[in-house]
């Protein structure tokens, strides 16, 4: 390695550590004091970054409360500044199946629960042809906070976001997680591969079969789209054992 390389190799370790101090800081002050490993949680060479655990000692991961209150009023991301309500999650705590979404909208700013407008209501009849209730499964964003205008999440919002959605995704330790519209699922795989070419196969999300599919906002946009959507929940269905019959709604 020419001196040249040395020196840049050198400011790159010197930036990551920096980096890595500030994070650790920022958790401190959030009241994680350790990053403990426990039975099922991966170690240092396999482990998912942005995934901190802190594990009960009765299951081995942290809950979901833990969680939410290790996010506490979260400020990390200007976001915070214009929120209503801190859009956490809602569903069973061991949920077989996880839906993930890109960030609040108005309605859910407001009421403080993921996809509880029009587009949610739909979400629910779709859950319901799959054989589970709402409550049954477990719904969250990437994002906590609504974007102004229902814009894009910047890539400086997921960063300070998105370890808490993998956390509550490792929490629940899901068996299918369905990713609901092109950016939710572009990130959770970390591709830029257009909706129409992801969805209709199961990709690994850490270990997880992952689905994505269509935005329920979508299909209220286009309805033709349903039937992609329909085939991608048989799909999920198949794989926890769902008895698919009849057409979804």
């Amino acid at each position: 390695m020419c001196k040249e390389e040395s020196m840049k190799a050198d400011l790159t370790l010197q930036e990551t550590l920096g980096g890595l101090r500030v994070y650790l800081e920022e958790l401190a002050e959030t009241g994680v004091d350790g990053l403990p490993l426990a039975a099922g949680v991966e170690t240092s060479e396999t482990a998912s970054p942005g995934f901190i655990s802190e594990a009960t000692p009765e299951t081995g991961r942290e809950t979901l409360d833990e969680i939410r209150q290790s996010m506490g009023e979260c400020g990390r991301c200007s976001l915070g500044d214009g929120r209503t309500n801190l859009v956490f999650g809602v569903g069973n705590p061991h949920a077989r199946l996880v839906f993930v979404g890109e960030a609040p909208g108005r309605d859910e700013d407001l009421k403080g629960e993921p996809f509880v407008g029009e587009a949610g209501h739909l979400l629910t009849k779709i859950i319901q042809a799959m054989g589970f209730e709402r409550s049954e499964v477990y719904i969250c964003n990437v994002l906590k906070c609504r974007p102004p205008n229902n814009r894009d999440p910047l890539p400086s919002e997921v960063e300070a976001c998105g370890s808490f959605m993998l956390r509550q995704v490792r929490s629940i330790g899901p068996q299918v997680i369905v990713a609901l519209g092109r950016f939710a699922a572009q990130t959770l795989l970390s591709t830029n591969t257009p909706i129409s070419k992801l969805r209709g196969q199961f990709h690994d999300y850490h270990g997880i079969p992952l689905m994505p599919t269509y935005h329920p906002a979508a299909l209220l946009r286009d309805a033709a789209l349903k039937r992609d959507v329909w085939e991608d929940m048989k799909q999920v269905m198949g794989l926890l054992g769902k008895e698919v019959s009849g057409k979804g709604k």
